[in-house]
C-alpha cells in the first residue's frame, strides 16, 4: 500500500507542556484513518501541524510528498479541512462561500454539494443565520469541493441530524472510492468503528496503538460483553458476584458484565434472575466494541 502521510518522531510542545511526544505512523492512500483519543490527547495539535497551521517542535511530516511546515501554499490545493470552529464571515451566504472557495482553488463551483447536504434552500441565507448543523454542513462542502487528495475531518458529525449524518458517510465512502484519503478525528466510537479502515489511539501525547478496529478489539483482555436488562433490575443488588466476570458496569437500563467464560456467566445470571423472581427483558452477548476497548486503553494506559 502507498503511504500518503508519513509522521516520524513528531513532537509538539507549548512552552514546557508537551502536547504530542514523539509519535510515528503512516496513513495509506485511499483509506479512512480514525484518529482517536480523549480531550487533551494531542489530536488537534497533530492535525494542525499536518494541515500546515502550526509548526512541529521536532520530527518530520509529509502529506502527499509535501512538508506542511515548508510548502503550506502548495498544500492548500492538496488537502481539504473541516475544522470544529469556523472563521467564516457572518454575512457570507453558502453560494458566495462556494464561489469564493472554488475560485481560490481554480475549480468550478460545486453547487450540487449544497443540494446533497440539504443547503440548497439556504443558499442565499447569511452564515450567522444558519443553524449550527447547517454551518457544519457548509464547511464540509467547502472542504471537499476541490476534490482534495487528503481530507481532514475534525468531529464532522457533531451537531448533524440523522439524515445529514447518513449523507456525510455516503460522501466519505464515495471520496474513498475515488482515491481520497480521509483522516477522521472523532469522539464517536461507533462512527470510528463503522467508517475507519484503521485507527490510531492517542493518550497523553503518545500513540498507544494502531490497527484495524477488529485488530484493536481483539487485542483487548479477551472478555466477552454480556448486557442484561430485567423487569425489576434485580442485578442492581450490592456486592453481586458472578462467576468468570472480570468487570461490570451499568449503562441506561442494562447491567453489563465482561466475562472470560460466557457459559458460566450466562447460566449464573439466569439462575440469579429466577431466584429473585424477576423477569428477563433482554440479554445480549457480543464482542467488545471499539468503544469498550478505547475505554480499557484510556483507563489503564495499555498498549496493543
Amino acid at each position: 500500500m502507498e503511504s500518503i502521510l508519513q509522521i516520524r518522531d513528531f513532537c509538539k510542545a507549548y512552552g514546557d507542556f508537551v502536547a504530542v511526544d514523539g509519535i510515528s505512523f503512516d496513513v495509506y492512500r485511499g483509506e479512512i484513518f480514525g484518529l482517536l483519543g480523549p480531550n487533551g490527547a494531542g489530536k488537534t495539535s497533530t492535525l494542525e501541524c499536518l494541515e500546515g497551521l502550526r509548526l512541529p517542535s521536532r520530527g518530520s511530516m509529509r502529506v502527499a510528498g509535501l512538508d506542511p511546515s515548508k510548502k503550506a501554499q502548495r498544500l492548500r490545493n492538496v488537502i481539504g479541512v473541516q475544522l470544529q470552529s469556523s472563521g467564516m464571515p457572518e454575512a457570507i451566504t453558502p453560494v458566495e462561500a462556494m464561489k469564493f472557495f472554488c475560485a481560490y482553488h481554480k475549480v468550478v463551483p460545486r453547487f450540487d454539494l449544497l443540494e446533497r447536504l440539504a443547503l440548497d434552500e439556504k443558499r442565499n441565507v447569511q452564515f450567522y443565520q444558519l443553524s449550527a448543523g447547517q454551518q457544519r454542513r457548509l464547511l464540509l462542502t467547502l472542504a471537499i469541493a476541490h476534490q482534495p487528495q487528503v481530507l481532514f475531518l475534525d468531529e464532522p458529525t457533531a451537531g448533524l441530524d440523522v439524515a445529514s449524518r447518513v449523507e456525510l458517510h455516503r460522501l466519505m465512502h464515495e471520496l474513498k472510492a475515488s482515491g481520497t484519503t480521509i483522516v477522521l478525528a472523532t469522539h464517536d466510537m461507533a462512527e470510528a468503528q463503522e467508517m475507519s479502515d484503521r485507527v490510531g489511539i492517542l493518550l497523553k501525547g503518545k500513540l498507544v496503538t494502531t490497527g484495524t478496529p477488529m485488530e484493536i478489539t481483539a487485542a483487548g483482555a479477551g472478555l466477552t460483553k454480556i448486557s442484561v436488562s430485567t423487569q425489576n433490575s434485580c442485578l442492581a443488588e450490592e456486592n453481586l458476584r458472578l462467576p468468570a466476570v472480570r468487570q461490570q458496569s451499568v449503562r441506561d437500563d442494562y447491567f453489563i458484565f465482561y466475562s472470560h467464560d460466557i457459559g458460566l456467566t450466562v447460566i449464573a445470571i439466569l439462575e440469579f434472575i429466577r431466584l429473585r423472581e424477576d423477569s428477563l427483558v433482554d440479554l445480549r452477548v457480543e464482542r467488545p466494541s471499539l468503544e469498550d476497548r478505547f475505554l480499557e486503553i484510556t483507563a489503564t494506559g495499555l498498549t496493543q
